[in-house]
C-alpha cells in the first residue's frame, strides 16, 4: 500500500501576509490573562498568531495593528519592543 506524504501545515504570516509552512513561522501568542508573549516552541496555551522572523514583517504587523485584531487587545509598545528583540537574537 502507498504511503500518502503528510501534509505540512501552513500558517498566514501576520506582516507580509504570505503562506508560509508553520516551522518557518514565529508563533506569538495571548494567554488567558492578556500577556503576549513570544512562543518559540509553538506549545504555550492560548490565542496564537504567526509571524516571518524577521523584524520587517513585525513592523508591518505593528503599524498596521494586525496583532491588536488578533488579539483583540491593545498590544504596548514594550511587547512590540520584546518581540523585536527575540526575533533580533533569532536572526
Amino acid at each position: 500500500m502507498p504511503v500518502t506524504p503528510r501534509k505540512i501545515p501552513m500558517r498566514m504570516c501576520i506582516g507580509c501576509g504570505e503562506m508560509k509552512p508553520k516551522k518557518e513561522l514565529v508563533r506569538v501568542v495571548k494567554d488567558k490573562e492578556g500577556n503576549v508573549s513570544m512562543d518559540l516552541t509553538g506549545k504555550k496555551a492560548g490565542r496564537g498568531a504567526y509571524v516571518c522572523p524577521h523584524l520587517e514583517c513585525l513592523e508591518k504587523a505593528q503599524k498596521s495593528n494586525r496583532l491588536e485584531r488578533a488579539f483583540s487587545q491593545r498590544i504596548s509598545d514594550e511587547v512590540y519592543e520584546s518581540l523585536k528583540k527575540e526575533i533580533a537574537n533569532a536572526e
